[in-house]
C-alpha cells in the first residue's frame, strides 16, 4: 500500500471533546476510569468504567453513540481545513458495534417495568449502520460510506479500508475512526464472563484482575500526501500500512501463541516495507486481562524479539472502548510519534515476568522514533496492526 497521509485529527474520550484534552490525559497518565453514572451497577462484581463526561455528547434526538462519533468526525475535518466543497467526493469509514444500543435498552427497561413507552426517535439509530448516515448527512459527506464491524478492532479496520481507498485513488481523501457508547448488554456480559476489574484496570502487571470498560470516539483524515502538501495542510504522519488477520481459533479467546496477531504485525510491516528493528513503539492492545496480554506479547517477542520496542496501553486510562478503541489508540500513536512522548501505562506496579518488554510504567517517556505501531485484536482472532511513520 501506497503511505498516506494523516491531517486531521479528531476525539471525544473519556477526557472531553477534542484531541487536546485526550492528549494531555493519556500524556499525564490520568485515569479516567469511576463510577459509572449511565447505568444501573447494583450487584455487579465491577461498578467502574471511563464514561465521557456529562453534557460532553450533547442532547437531542440523536443516539448518545451518534453524538460522540459526530462531534469528533467534525472536529477531525476542521483540524484538517476540509471545506464544504472537498467533502462531496470525501469517503466515509465508521467502526462500529453498538450503535444506539444504550437507548434501545432504556426505552425496553421502561417498557417491561412501567407497561407502554413512547418509541424515542434515537430508537431508529440502533444499528451500528446509522453512525455513517448521520455523520455523513450531517457533515456533507458525498463519497462512499462504509461501516467496519469486527468487534474491538473495528476502529482500526475502519482505518484500514480508509487507507486503500485513498492509496488506489478511489477517493481523493477520506474520514476513517471509530464510536462506542456503554451499554447494559456489554457491561452485563462482561461481567458475568468474569473479566471485569473492581478497581481500574493495570495491565502488564502481575497482579491484573481483568479489564475496565470505557467509551469514546476517534476519527482521522486520510488523503494522498501530495495532495495533502499541495494544499498546504498540516501533515501528523503517515498510515503506512496495516495487516488484518483472522485466528478463526475460538469464539472469544485467540490462538494461545499470538498466531494471528503475530502475522498482522508482520503483514503491516512488510506493507510498509519497514524492518521490525525500524519500530520503536507499540501501543498495544493491552486490555488488563491475563491470556490477553501474555498473548499479545507472545506475538511481539515473534516479531520484535524480546524487550526491544517500548510498549504501553492507552486502555490503563480510557477503558476498553470496544469499536472505538482501535481509533482512540491510533490517534495516541499518531500524538506519540508527532510529541516524541511515549504515554505511560497507568498503575503498573509490578510487571508480568511473562511480559518481557519496557511497558513504561507511571510516567510518559521522551523518545523519538521513526515508526510505531498499534495494535487492535477482537473477539473471534480479529486482528488489526496499523503502522505509522513520524511526519518528515
Amino acid at each position: 500500500m501506497k503511505s498516506v497521509a494523516v491531517t486531521g485529527l479528531g476525539v471525544v474520550s473519556p477526557f472531553g471533546t477534542g484531541v487536546k484534552a485526550f492528549w494531555e490525559g493519556i500524556s499525564s497518565g490520568s485515569c479516567a476510569i469511576r463510577p459509572i453514572t449511565l447505568i444501573d451497577t447494583e450487584g455487579f462484581r465491577c461498578r467502574i468504567a471511563a464514561e465521557v463526561p456529562a453534557g460532553i455528547a450533547g442532547s437531542g434526538r440523536r443516539s448518545r453513540a451518534d453524538r460522540m462519533a459526530l462531534a469528533a468526525a467534525r472536529e477531525a475535518l476542521d483540524d484538517a481545513g476540509v471545506g464544504r466543497a472537498e467533502r462531496a467526493d470525501a469517503a466515509l469509514i465508521v467502526g462500529a458495534v453498538g450503535g444506539g444500543m444504550l437507548e434501545t435498552e432504556a426505552w425496553y427497561w421502561q417498557r417491561t417495568r412501567a407497561g407502554a413507552a413512547p418509541m424515542p426517535r434515537a430508537l431508529t439509530s440502533c444499528f451500528p449502520s446509522s453512525h455513517a448516515d448521520v455523520v455523513g448527512s450531517a457533515l456533507g459527506l458525498g463519497g462512499p460510506r462504509e461501516t467496519i464491524v469486527t468487534a474491538c478492532s473495528s476502529g482500526a479496520g475502519s482505518l484500514a479500508l480508509a487507507a486503500d481507498l485513498v492509496a488506489d485513488g478511489v477517493v481523493p481523501l477520506a474520514i476513517a475512526g471509530g464510536v462506542d457508547a456503554l451499554t447494559r448488554i456489554c457491561f452485563m456480559g462482561f461481567n458475568a464472563l468474569k473479566l471485569l476489574d473492581p478497581v481500574p484496570c493495570r495491565p502488564f502487571d502481575r497482579d491484573r484482575r481483568g479489564m475496565s470498560l470505557g467509551e469514546g470516539a476517534a476519527f482521522v483524515v486520510l488523503e494522498d500526501p501530495q495532495r495533502a502538501k499541495s494544499r498546504r495542510a498540516r501533515i501528523y504522519g503517515e498510515l503506512a500500512g496495516y495487516g488484518m488477520t483472522g485466528d478463526a481459533f475460538h469464539v472469544t479467546a485467540p490462538h494461545p501463541e499470538g498466531e494471528g496477531m503475530a502475522r498482522a504485525m508482520r503483514a503491516a510491516l512488510e506493507q510498509g516495507g519497514v524492518a521490525p528493528a525500524a519500530v520503536g513503539y507499540v501501543n498495544a492492545h493491552g486490555t488488563a486481562t491475563l491470556q490477553n496480554d501474555r498473548i499479545e506479547a507472545r506475538a511481539m517477542r515473534a516479531v520484535f524479539g524480546e524487550g526491544r520496542v517500548l510498549v504501553s496501553s492507552t486502555k490503563s486510562m480510557i477503558g476498553h472502548t470496544m469499536a472505538a478503541a482501535g481509533a482512540l489508540e491510533a490517534v495516541a500513536t499518531v500524538l506519540t510519534l508527532l510529541n516524541e512522548l511515549v504515554p505511560p501505562t497507568a498503575r503498573l506496579e509490578n510487571l508480568d515476568p511473562e511480559i518481557g518488554f519496557d511497558c513504561v510504567p507511571h510516567a510518559a517517556r521522551e523518545v523519538a522514533f521513526e515508526h510505531a505501531i498499534s495494535n487492535s485484536f477482537g473477539f473471534g482472532g480479529q486482528n488489526v496492526t496499523l503502522l505509522f511513520r513520524r511526519a518528515a
